[in-house]
């Protein structure tokens, strides 16, 4: 019986860079990313099944997944990535593999996870503008950090850290009262998915210190902690939500065209 090896690292060295994935990285990257082409695959099927003006949150979960797999395809070939001189000499190696193809693709999916929550809650299209500023603010900071070799990659980190504090109150405060006005199922389920997010997302934060930012544990690891969250905070996520909203009509979230039924006076 044939064995098939897998040969991203070899065929796609690691240029310049000293602590890198290795084979197994590799692996989990791929792994992860076969994940996410399933996922996708399913919720193509499930949106099939769905009048089309029903289809918002689908369309919307099939494109978190969808990159998710191209970017985690890209990382498993040992490619999209830059190498940053060390701050913290933690292991042998001067430079660490940065894969940015990460953050990109955070760029595209954050924004999105986002867009689930707030439109779920009924919110008005200019807080929900201002808040995907914020993630965007939230994924460059950490992004500039990761590629400077010096202290000054914490200024980056805390302004990121100061835009997830913005996110957080915006979910946790305005978008929770407004989801609990339009009915309890409602509110149920979006505090179910907010707290899963926010709470995942400070995880990301504590992963950015000890991979890039502090190099503290192996590329392969980081892959690992990475993998674990974006596993649990997107196909996780969606499938909640996706499965979560099905009795809830599109017209009571303002989403079909028709005015949202009565709702009390919520926060702007």
């Amino acid at each position: 019986m044939l064995e098939t090896r897998n040969e991203a690292v070899s065929t796609n060295p690691p240029y310049n860079v000293d602590i890198h994935i290795t084979e197994h990285g590799s692996d989990w990257y791929y792994a992860v990313c076969a994940l996410m082409g399933a996922c996708t695959l399913v919720m193509v099927a499930m949106a099939a099944r769905i009048p089309r003006g029903g289809r918002i949150f689908y369309y919307i979960n099939i494109a978190i997944v969808a990159t998710a797999c191209i970017a985690y395809y890209t990382m498993g070939s040992d490619l999209g990535y830059a190498a940053v001189p060390v701050e913290f000499n933690n292991m042998p190696g001067a430079n660490r593999q940065i894969f940015y193809t990460r953050y990109i693709y955070w760029f595209i999916t954050t924004p999105l996870i986002l867009l689930s929550i707030l439109l779920l809650a009924g919110h008005h299209w200019s807080n929900i503008l201002f808040v995907v500023f914020l993630d965007w603010v939230w994924v460059i900071g950490r992004l500039i950090g990761a590629l400077t070799s010096t202290r000054y990659k914490w200024g980056y980190f805390v302004a990121s850290c100061i835009a997830f504090l913005f996110i957080a109150w915006e979910i946790i405060w305005v978008s929770r009262v407004n989801a609990r006005a339009i009915g309890a199922d409602v509110g149920r389920l979006h505090l179910g998915i907010s707290a899963w997010i926010l709470l995942l997302w400070t995880l990301y934060l504590v992963a950015w210190g000890v991979c890039e930012g502090g190099n503290v544990i192996h590329p392969d690891s980081e892959a690992v902690f990475y993998g674990v969250l974006d596993i649990l905070s997107q196909p996780v996520f969606c499938f909640w939500l996706l499965v979560g909203h099905r009795n809830i009509a599109m017209d009571r979230l303002g989403l079909t065209g028709r005015p949202r039924a009565s709702m009390s006076t919520t926060p702007a």
